[in-house]
């Protein structure tokens, strides 16, 4: 069944493309109802509108508090009319009901306080939602042209489907609003009583997730959008699940090693959620070519994340390099991006904005969810502890700290060693961290001599410190905190080894 649009209330906060969508449904003969600044800002244009408080003889009250919560415009929203006992009603108390609603509300997410929170649009949303049947209701300005075009093409009438569908997202409206509501009032706890969380299927094209037999998309949160909603991609191909989650760590990482080693060029990059090759270097060029050396067989198909602009230099070292799946970083010089679709036609290059923290981390368990506020590094150097008799050169000290970054990204068990600022050998994974430690080891094959390891949890048993030494590393770090701590520090002594508590542990499942 399709409604015939003969009268429509118009109450917006978001005035975009009001002006236009009002003048079509006034040239389609649709007598116009607003609330006040409505109405002012479509008298302003020209148009001919009734004022709410005209149809209803009630003046708003309260500071604007109470407008149109009245049953002139409610009974107007609500009626059934396939019910003869509400035509009565309207008949008995001289009410004429809408056919189409407009109306988004105040813009609480942009501007939380008291008196941003919407209650006569959430009411009037809810109302011409629930009686899609014979109402409309427009929610976000970005539906006024489709609903246009459907008016004008059929003798201004909107068919059943599109009201469905209009009071489908009418009520997911409503219902982010509310969240956003409820987490305001709660945002002083990380982990509060309530937890309300609005999201959107992105319009992204996924394929499939992990794997093929999957389905998957992306969802944007609406409360705390991400840098995604920003991210600018050139090159024809989409991106995959596993794409945008491998993208993610390596972009997080790189500017965690960018922020916390003096702003430097950095280069991580990232194949199945764990790190592959990471550096620091005076220029970017030096920090991605010493990253790919990093374990060059690993990097094909990964993940490049880059923390300064992309110039010419590093692009002459990235094009005769492994197949990236994505190149992502700040910006690129000019013909940068050319060059490198050119050369790799299948490789997604992003320009991206830097991450910013998510105040929770969620992990789906079966009926509900664990919440986490993020990991995040707790201690710095001027807290760490050197627990043997050997102290760290100023060279092992900045080895130490990449290893102990570049830790916190991999997957435990880890075991990450590093020597002139290159990760040299990465075991990650384990359920053994001796296993990680002479994964690591053989990865580094000799390169890790006089560098550093770092490890994301406690030795347990002086076992692992001995894996350091046969990789060669003159410097370990490592949380500390174990009941074996004594006899570690003892055999690192024996050795000559510096060794490092940070009092702290990175787990990564």
């Amino acid at each position: 069944m399709r409604t015939k649009v003969q009268r429509a209330l118009l109450s917006v906060s978001d005035k975009t493309g009001l002006v236009e969508f009002a003048s079509g449904l006034r040239d389609l003969g649709v007598q116009l109802v607003g609330s006040i600044s409505t109405t002012a800002a479509l008298r302003d244009a020209g148009l001919e509108v009734t004022r709410i408080d005209e149809v209803t003889g009630t003046p708003e009250m309260l500071g604007h508090r109470v407008v149109t919560l009245h049953p002139k415009i409610h009974g107007a929203l609500l009626a059934d009319r396939g019910q003869a006992s509400h035509l009565a009603d309207l008949a008995t108390h001289g009410i004429e009901p809408f056919d189409l609603v407009v109306s988004n509300l105040y813009p609480f997410r942009e501007k939380p306080d008291i008196e941003t929170i919407d209650i006569g649009g959430p009411a009037m949303v809810r109302a011409a939602a629930k009686n899609h049947a014979w109402v409309a209701v427009l929610t976000n300005p970005s539906q006024y042209d489709a609903v246009m075009s459907e008016l004008r093409a059929n003798d201004g009438t909107v068919g059943a489907d599109t009201r469905r569908a209009l009071a489908l997202e009418a009520f997911a409206h409503t219902s982010a609003y509310d969240a956003a509501i409820v987490n305001w009032l709660e945002s002083d706890d990380v982990l509060p009583r309530h937890l309300r969380i609005a999201l959107e299927r992105t319009d992204d094209e996924l394929r499939y997730g992990e794997n093929p037999h999957q389905s998957a998309a992306r969802y944007r949160d609406l409360a705390a959008p991400g840098f995604w909603e920003s991210v600018v991609k050139y090159g024809d191909f989409a991106l995959s699940y596993l794409n945008f989650y491998d993208t993610e760590a390596a972009w997080r990482l790189v500017h965690d090693l960018g922020r916390e080693l003096g702003d430097g060029p950095a280069c991580a990059i990232i194949k199945h959620a764990n790190p592959c090759g990471v550096a620091v270097a005076g220029n970017l060029a030096d920090a991605y070519r010493l990253a790919l050396e990093s374990d060059d067989k690993s990097a094909f198909g990964g993940i490049i994340a880059l923390n300064q602009v992309v110039d010419d230099a590093t692009v002459e070292q990235m094009l005769p390099a492994p197949q990236a799946d994505v190149v992502i970083a700040p910006g690129y010089a000019p013909g940068v991006i050319d060059r490198l679709l050119a050369k790799r036609k299948r490789t997604r290059v992003l320009e991206a904005r830097p991450p910013t923290r998510d105040l929770r981390h969620f992990r789906q368990i079966a009926g509900g969810f664990l919440v986490q506020d993020p990991d995040h590094f707790a201690s710095t150097r001027a807290d760490w502890r050197v627990v043997t008799r050997a102290q760290p050169t100023d060279e092992q000290w900045r080895d130490l700290e990449l290893a102990w970054r570049v830790c916190a990204y991999v997957k435990s068990n880890a075991v990450v060693l590093v020597a002139n600022g290159q990760a040299v050998g990465i075991g990650a994974g384990q359920q053994s961290r001796v296993d990680a430690g002479e994964i690591a080891a053989r990865k580094a094959a000799g390169r890790a001599k006089n560098g550093a390891s770092a490890t994301d949890g406690f030795y347990p048993f002086p076992d692992g410190i001995d894996a350091a030494v046969a990789a060669g590393v003159a410097a370990v770090i490592q949380p500390g905190g174990g009941m074996r701590d004594d006899d570690v520090t003892a055999v690192a002594d024996e050795h000559g080894l510096a060794m490092v508590f940070t009092g702290e542990r990175h787990f990564n499942h």
